[in-house]
């Protein structure tokens, strides 16, 4: 995932605390850009070798994490979107052409 992506909500579900904290959340089968990607420290373990990949939206803000020390946007799990797949320009200059809708083909599984 990069700067700039759209990306679709497959996970809107969060807990009590979340909601509480989030100023604004994602909706499964919404569409967002991706403002900023970041190193999740959730899962970042001494030694470890796996972390999680945080998202900040355009469409959505949020405020400052309180448990981070620098006071970073609260952000998102990556692992709650599915890029969207777009068709390529000239591919989708066809589609328009022969009728088909503006929306084919966007979602991704």
């Amino acid at each position: 995932m990069i700067k700039g992506q759209k990306v679709v909500c497959i996970n809107d579900t969060f807990n009590g605390f979340v909601k509480a904290v989030y100023k604004e959340l994602p909706v499964k089968g919404t569409t967002y850009t991706i403002r900023e990607v970041f190193l999740g420290r959730e899962k970042v373990v001494e030694g470890g070798d796996s972390a999680t990949v945080g998202l900040l939206l355009v469409e959505l803000t949020n405020p400052p994490d309180p448990f981070h020390v620098g006071k970073q946007e609260l952000g998102f799990s990556s692992e709650r979107f599915a890029p969207l797949e777009e068709l390529p320009p000239e591919e989708a200059e066809v589609g328009e052409e022969a009728g088909v809708g503006a929306d084919a083909g966007y979602w991704a599984n």
